[in-house]
């Protein structure tokens, strides 16, 4: 089992791919069975973009954003009530309000923008710098951590993405239409895979994981193989 190999080498796991696809659920899952800390590029974006919105921020014009950037702080604390790690935007819990429909709209506008995404980058890979982390998005593997011990890229058919962002916006939301999952699914995909800046694309050494018919456990079990054969190599 890998939770004997989180007292050895400490590597850096990235996981990017597509909307949807549980990046962050397995990376939690991963963080948690090795001891690692997860990071979730995405709750920074979209902490940023809550920032954007609530401010009435133009994110078309470079010095609204400029100036916009020197009033964030963001931060990831983890919540001993359940174990798990919150995004935090100036001092506020905001974990639950980015998960909005409202942000998930603009984010990838937001993440598209030059200088939010070097702010952002520049953040994680000082996260990273002692290693031993496990952080999902769209370019980690190819751009924040480029030599990463081991990049996963995740995949899953869109009716299958559609269906879990449905049933995960119903909670909050029992008004939500299928079909406007799908349409924000669609417009976030075509925005993070044909940005100029950082696109989402899988990197050459990442290994693929489509997801579309595998349970939680099951994508675990592979992902810890993976991990296995990373650390014992990175020896």
């Amino acid at each position: 089992m890998v939770r004997l190999f989180y007292v050895m080498k400490k590597i850096i796991i990235t996981i990017d791919g597509w909307s949807s696809c549980g990046k962050s659920t397995l990376a939690k899952q991963l963080a948690r069975e090795l001891h690692y800390v997860y990071i979730d590029s995405g709750a920074m974006y979209r902490a940023i973009t809550l920032y954007f919105l609530r401010h009435h921020i133009d994110w078309t014009i470079p010095a609204a954003v400029h100036e916009a950037l020197q009033h964030i702080k963001l931060e990831f604390i983890t919540n001993h009530k359940n174990g798990q790690t919150e995004m935090w935007l100036n001092g506020e819990n905001v974990e639950y309000v980015i998960r909005d429909l409202v942000i998930a709209e603009k984010v990838s506008e937001v993440a598209a923008v030059k200088e939010v995404r070097e702010y952002a980058v520049a953040k994680q890979q000082e996260m990273g710098r002692k290693k031993g982390i496990v952080m999902d998005g769209r370019d980690i593997g190819t751009v924040v951590f480029p030599h990463a011990e081991l990049k996963i890229f995740m995949t899953a058919d869109e009716k299958v993405r559609v269906q879990r962002r449905y049933k995960e916006l119903y909670e909050k939301n029992p008004n939500i239409t299928l079909e406007e999952v799908k349409q924000n699914l669609e417009h976030r995909d075509y925005i993070d895979s044909h940005r100029a800046i950082s696109p989402l694309r899988q990197a050459e050494d990442a290994l693929v994981l489509d997801n579309s018919h595998l349970t939680m456990k099951q994508q675990l079990e592979i992902a810890e193989g993976w991990v296995k054969e990373a650390i014992v190599k990175a020896e």
